[in-house]
């Protein structure tokens, strides 16, 4: 059975009822249908109603639904013939970071995108995607390839933040991540970014300086973790639903700030409802940018991604 997040509890108190009245007529006979449809037409419109008026902090439990699609989940759906590429070249392969070469309707691109698990063994393996310095070298090495052989790449992200361990700081965390930021904007060829679910802080913009940085409707996108921003703020993580409202980490903040180009829409209920529709609709927003970064030269996409990044954010009159 699916996870059930909190506010959605009003939707399954309707569920039971329509599973009881099934129950009651295939075992009595009894022909119940107009019962049964009129509760799931509630059901229905009351899911409308949630999904519609959501605040951050429930679209946080959302981006963090452990069953929502992953990077290799999108890789399957969305490409074909994926030949993944491993390792850093300093003798190290971080799983938190998965990327490869993949053909994107028939066209050769790079795709590299931050992996979660699924299940503990999973998580424990990708490090609960928290990428370690071995990762963004990886991935850099990958773009440099990329560059090289004129591929467009892709970038999918969903990170609640780089490792923050003692390891991956005395390896250079801050300082790949910096390298990442300065040779992404220099890069010739079209760079799409998109956050999948959990978009934060420096982990997440190693591998977002794009030539376009979408959203999905319901992940968030911010520069620390709304616990981390309540635990400095109010020496209290409890206060994450304040911080969250504050921060403006939601599509529809973003994109009204300029800090985005596009929220894709999900299924009602999120993206782990339904892959395939999820996949349909990343895929379909991919193609149209790839179209039109197509007709740029490689000094125009360096321009476009330098002054993109340069008109970030704006200043609110309070």
């Amino acid at each position: 059975m699916a996870t059930v997040l909190d506010f959605e509890k009003p939707i399954i108190d309707i569920q039971k009822k329509i599973d009881e009245l099934k129950l009651l007529s295939e075992n009595s006979g009894l022909d119940l249908e107009e019962q049964i449809q009129s509760f799931e037409e509630q059901a229905e419109n009351k899911k409308k109603e949630l999904y519609s008026t959501l605040k951050p902090s429930q679209k946080l439990q959302i981006a963090r639904h452990s069953e929502r699609p992953k990077f290799l989940d999108y890789v399957h759906l969305m490409c074909e013939d994926f030949i993944e590429l491993h390792g850093d070249r300093e003798g190290m392969d971080d799983r938190a970071i998965i990327g490869g070469i993949a053909k994107f309707n028939g066209k050769p691109i790079m795709i590299v995108g931050i992996q979660k698990g699924k299940s503990t063994k999973e998580n424990l393996e990708y490090n609960f995607g928290m990428p370690q310095p071995q990762g963004y070298r990886k991935a850099l090495r990958l773009f440099k390839h990329a560059n090289k052989f004129n591929m467009p790449i892709i970038t999918l992200i969903d990170t609640p933040g780089a490792y923050p361990g003692i390891k991956a700081e005395e390896t250079g965390q801050g300082a790949a991540i910096a390298m990442n930021l300065r040779e992404m904007s220099k890069l010739s060829v079209p760079v799409i970014s998109v956050i999948t679910g959990e978009g934060c802080s420096g982990g997440a913009l190693g591998l977002a300086v794009a030539n376009i940085v979408m959203m999905f409707e319901h992940a968030y996108y911010t520069v620390i973790s709304p616990e981390g921003c309540a635990s400095i703020l109010w020496r209290d993580a409890a206060k994450y639903a304040d911080a969250a409202e504050a921060l403006k980490i939601t599509s529809k903040d973003l994109l009204e700030l300029s800090i985005i180009d596009e929220e894709i829409p999900e299924p009602l209920g999120g993206a782990h409802t339904d892959y395939n529709e999820t996949a349909k609709s990343l895929k379909s927003a991919i193609e149209k940018y790839l179209a039109q970064l197509s007709t740029l030269s490689q000094e125009e996409l360096r321009t476009q991604r330098y002054d993109k990044f340069r008109k970030m954010g704006k200043i609110i009159e309070v």
